[in-house]
């Protein structure tokens, strides 16, 4: 039935994937994004996953009428099963080739629902980036992904003031960096960024 322009499924898989590897212990580390630790960005993950499936069901409610809030860093108890569901959710939800038409809402901001879909993959294919990073595990975006979200992601990026309060200001890479690298370079991130850098 998945007529959508784009399908959601194998990067939430991805992203499900990662939390078998993910330590208690690792729960107060920090993350490429700037101060939030592991727990908190796993709370921002369940958040987003559920405002974005709300979004492609054309649902509205406070948690998609109003912006995104500071995670608490103490993690849902229940994140190795809730989290999964949620990806499970929002792949599902964005299956639906209507979820891409109109006008939907999400963090208090209306959109085309294409152009939200399109924020939806971005949020879950980077933030799973982060956790990998965060938990040291591998991570591998599916090259049509990477391409697809480097035209999404590379529209604004020598315009810093269309960023503000999105991404810190691009990170250089070499000529010929690899496309993954090139896409969280993109994004204000360090391609190279690890716990203890």
């Amino acid at each position: 039935m998945n007529d959508a322009p784009i399908d959601l499924g194998p990067v939430a898989d991805q992203v499900a994937d990662l939390l078998d590897g993910i330590r208690d212990d690792q729960l107060s580390g920090p993350t490429p994004c700037d101060d939030y630790t592991l727990g908190a960005l796993l709370n921002h993950a369940l958040g987003l996953s559920w405002v974005f499936t709300s979004a492609a069901k054309k649902q509205r409610g406070p948690h998609t009428d109003n912006p995104p809030q500071a995670p608490s860093p103490v993690v849902d108890p229940e994140w190795r099963t809730l989290l999964p569901s949620r990806l499970a959710l929002l792949a599902e939800a964005w299956c639906d080739p209507e979820a891409w038409k109109g006008e939907t809402t999400a963090g208090g901001v209306t959109l085309p629902a294409e152009v939200m879909g399109l924020v939806a993959l971005n949020e879950v294919a980077i933030h799973g980036w982060d956790l990998a990073r965060a938990a040291g595990l591998p991570y591998r975006l599916p090259p049509e992904v990477i391409e697809t979200l480097l035209a999404f992601d590379g529209q604004d990026a020598d315009d810093q003031a269309a960023r503000e309060g999105v991404y810190a200001p691009v990170v250089p890479v070499p000529d010929g960096a690899d496309p993954q690298d090139r896409l969280i370079a993109i994004t204000g991130r360090d391609p190279a960024w690890s716990p203890g850098s």
